[in-house]
């Protein structure tokens, strides 16, 4: 009876602790970190989802967007390292926060912060200014087979990350040869748009949703998309995809939010769930579909073996194009 007793009351103590954690968490503001500058990709997936989750009450405190810039994500991911068993800290992350770590550009990766969910798939695009004397992917890589320095190639990822190598890897899979002569210059957010509008670079290599909105303008010519099949609808829905146009390559930009280094497990079951209701709103479908995104919510065990796997695949990846340095 002593041991019934003894149960009994840690089954009630347990659930008065699981009521105090729901009634205090959250109980201040998050800081919701984009790894970059205000109008990419990372920013705009933060800004949307923190958008949703407090319009929609699925939390009550306020989730300010803070940018912090530099070395392809690897600012942000230094700073984290501070903020160790904070569950207040959260931020974005897609495949630079893998490919930095492989190149040799830090020491710190995906296993220094905690994964809670993914969200998103997105998909890279290879756009060119308006005027461009480019109407097709396949005419970009020949004029790079017959001089690889002729195409300048900008996108706002590091050189070594997913920008760059999004497109090494289609070079390569149309034939090009000497990659590492290709020319490509890492700029910060907006201002990629603005070389590639003002013809200082000759192509755009980087996410499908940074570019809706020129395109819709008709202020570039998207050449191709690197998702496995067409974008079924919105305006990228008339994009080809390389292996349209015979070049047997493709490359998925997932996205998906971290906490601190040693976020409490709580804590993260509490911001998994909130992210996996906030995946099934209306609100976030639209969202997806206006940006061309595809939903692809994927609860912490699940992200974490996906990251393991995709860690892998980089490997080869960069060993193949002689990058691999970690």
């Amino acid at each position: 009876m002593r041991k019934i007793a003894v149960l009994m009351m840690a089954m009630v103590m347990a659930t008065l602790a699981g009521g105090a954690f729901a009634a205090s968490y959250p109980s201040k503001n998050y800081e919701c970190i984009a790894p970059a500058g205000p109008g990419g990709g990372w920013d705009t997936t933060m800004r949307m989802a923190a958008k949703v989750l407090t319009e929609k009450g699925i939390i009550n405190t306020a989730m300010p967007v803070v940018n912090k810039p530099g070395g392809g994500g690897g600012v942000a991911l230094t700073y984290l390292q501070r903020k160790k068993g904070d569950p207040y800290s959260l931020v974005v992350y897609s495949p630079p926060l893998i490919l930095i770590n492989l190149t040799g550009q830090t020491k710190l990766g995906y296993n220094d912060i905690t994964p809670i969910s993914m969200l998103i798939n997105d998909f890279g695009a290879f756009a060119v200014p308006k005027d461009s004397k480019y109407n097709s992917i396949e005419e970009v890589f020949e004029a790079i087979k017959k001089d690889p320095k002729s195409v300048k190639v900008g996108g706002t990822s590091s050189m070594g990350s997913m920008d760059h190598v999004q497109f090494l890897v289609a070079a390569k899979a149309a034939g090009v040869t000497d990659l590492k002569s290709i020319q490509y210059i890492a700029f910060q957010g907006g201002e990629l748009l603005a070389s590639i509008m003002g013809q200082h670079i000759d192509l755009a290599s980087t996410g499908m949703a940074e570019l809706v909105g020129a395109y819709e303008s008709r202020d570039i010519k998207i050449l191709a998309l690197t998702s496995p099949s067409r974008i079924p609808s919105g305006p990228l829905s008339d994009v080809p995809t390389l292996k349209e146009k015979g070049i047997d390559a493709e490359y998925v930009n997932w996205r998906g939010i971290f906490g601190a280094p040693g976020m409490p497990e709580e804590e993260r079951k509490f911001m998994e769930n909130a992210l996996k209701e906030m995946s099934e709103t209306p609100e976030w479908k639209d969202i997806c579909e206006r940006n061309g995104w595809v939903p692809a919510y994927m609860n912490a065990a699940d992200f974490k073996g996906f990251l393991d796997r995709v860690n892998e695949e980089n490997k080869a990846v960069l060993a193949d194009i002689g990058m691999l340095q970690n």
